[in-house]
């Protein structure tokens, strides 16, 4: 991302400086890598260790539903705004409990989970998933108060860079450390990464907010769906990521089919491929204020369908490890664009004074469509097989990039009348 008026990154830097401090910035990555760390090491870890165990493609897909409070948290999110301003005044008064709770339910894990079964760690994730989704209203609000527009892309760049960085914990050493030490010290050390990224909001000096108007629960949610131009823009946050989670959904089974391990897995896709996505969301924060939001989706979604095109030639044709881990690498780092363009422009689409919700509500759709797509994926690729329905989530990635170029302009010229009223 340049300085407009200077068209250097240095000159971007210092405004940046100036609009969100390096702590406040350090601050956000530590609350998204708290979330990656246990998202990579369940999304990894689980696919694999069920299709180890012989479930159906279909029930690889439908696992995803253990992710349904990351689509579900927009019901509690107005609760979570007004806790926060008039009863705490601070943000951050929110966040650490559900840190600590996360780090207690992952040693609960730890200590009983393997043991008891699958079914056990599938509840423990959906655990996890409801605490981190409800920890992320709190977080996507403090990010939105504290970046200025001017800011907002090389900040979601960071923002998305700091969950992929957890990713890479979570998806590589860990994960080829649950191969070789088993659930329980993965688990351990899971707990133990969280609990070291929680350290950065319990020192954070957040300053006090002004208590926030009262307002009904239903108010705040359905003032936001009747703002002229919502139901367009989220149209097209329920397709931008739809044909990539597609992909993505059977990538995993995909590979061990292809006769790859976990430790493999582990280092290609969550070592390698999270590091390349890391990348991707900070080239993507660099460039998205240069090129205006709406080239930035067309262009970073378009080549996230090629990425995602190109598994097609995967799964076709007898390719080395080393090819892979490439595709692998390429889809990560143009996905990782891609989702930094998204969340820049959902920012700009939240009204001061109940950031968390709206920035929430938006989020909650994209859930909604990308998990549509990971339960649908078992279902295409058990009956198309892999290569038609790579084939068809690239088409599926393409269009919803060549849908956000066409509605975007009406989108951001109804939007412009009420987001900061």
């Amino acid at each position: 991302m340049t300085n407009k008026r200077s068209g250097t990154p240095q000159g971007n830097l210092a405004l940046v400086r100036g609009l969100a401090p390096a702590p406040a910035l350090a601050l956000l990555a530590s609350l998204y890598f708290a979330q990656g760390v246990p998202f990579g090491f369940f999304s990894q870890a689980l696919p694999v260790l069920m299709r180890s165990r012989a479930y159906s493609l279909e029930w690889i897909g439908l696992s995803s539903l253990l992710a349904l409070p990351w689509a579900l948290k927009w019901l509690w999110a107005p609760l979570v705004d007004r806790f926060c301003f008039r009863r705490l005044g601070r943000r951050r008064s929110w966040i650490l409990p559900l840190q600590a709770a996360s780090v207690l339910t992952l040693a609960a894990l730890a200590t009983w989970g393997d043991a008891r079964g699958l079914d056990v760690l599938l509840i423990g994730c959906f655990i996890s998933n409801l605490l981190a989704s409800t920890q992320d209203v709190a977080t996507d609000g403090l990010a939105v108060e504290t970046l200025r527009v001017e800011a907002r892309g090389l900040g979601n760049g960071v923002q998305v860079a700091g969950y992929r960085t957890g990713m890479v914990l979570g998806g590589g050493p860990l994960l080829v450390l649950f191969e070789r030490r088993g659930w329980s010290a993965a688990t351990w050390a899971l707990a133990g990464a969280l609990l070291v990224a929680s350290l950065p909001v319990a020192f954070y000096n957040e300053t006090r907010r002004h208590p926030m108007t009262a307002t009904t629960h239903g108010a705040s949610v359905a003032s936001y769906l009747r703002q002229p131009g919502v139901r367009s823009w989220l149209l097209v946050l329920v397709v931008f990521k739809f044909g990539d989670a597609v992909a993505t959904g059977m990538l995993r089974p995909f590979l061990v089919d292809r006769g790859y391990s976990l430790s493999d897995i582990g280092w290609s896709l969550g070592t390698l491929g999270s590091l390349a996505g890391l990348v991707g969301a900070l080239a993507g924060g660099m460039l998205v204020n240069r090129l205006g939001v709406r080239l930035a989706l067309l262009s970073f979604g378009m080549l996230s369908a090629i990425s995602v095109g190109l598994y097609c030639y995967a799964s076709a044709s007898s390719i080395d490890t080393a090819t892979l881990a490439v595709l692998l690498g390429f889809e990560n780092f143009a996905g990782g664009m891609a989702t930094v363009a998204l969340f820049t422009t959902m920012m700009q689409f939240s009204r001061a004074g109940s950031e968390g919700t709206d920035y929430t509500i938006q989020a909650s759709v994209v859930v909604v469509g990308t998990g549509l797509a990971h339960s649908l994926s078992g279902f295409s690729a058990a009956r198309l097989g892999y290569t038609l329905h790579f084939g068809l989530a690239s088409v599926a990635a393409a269009f919803a990039a060549a849908a956000a170029w066409c509605l975007l302009p009406r989108v951001t010229s109804a939007v412009a009348s009420w987001v900061q009223s």
